[in-house]
């Protein structure tokens, strides 16, 4: 699938503990994205930050104890506006805490380099 021009990116702020039906909800939504066939997904693990409950969670260690274990992580989509919105339609409901974005992007590349067969 090549896409280029205007499309939309899907941001869904979340933590790292946060879970849907026993998983981690990014690796939930990484899948709905996947079975939807959306032109890409990205998962950024944050090294601090808070949301609207005011609690700073952050990548720090001491020693080898970890003292935060509900990191920051981000969650990027892009794709064009229709399937923003029907995979948007999926997740939503999904994410029970959070924030999620959306904006419009222009998309100058997208390029997979098929390997040839051995």
């Amino acid at each position: 699938m090549g896409i280029t021009g205007e499309c939309q990116l899907l941001r869904i702020f979340i933590g790292e503990e946060d879970r849907y039906e026993g998983n981690p909800l990014y690796e939930a939504i990484v899948h709905k994205v996947k079975e939807a066939e959306l032109a890409g997904v990205t998962v950024l693990r944050g090294i601090e930050g808070y949301g609207a409950g005011k609690i700073i969670h952050k990548d720090s260690l001491q020693g080898l104890v970890q003292l935060s274990k509900d990191r920051p992580v981000v969650i990027e989509i892009v794709d064009n506006t229709e399937r923003i919105q029907k995979i948007l339609s999926v997740i939503d409901p999904m994410v029970t805490k959070g924030l999620i974005t959306q904006e419009n992007v222009n998309i100058i590349a997208y390029r997979h380099i098929e390997e040839s067969a051995a």
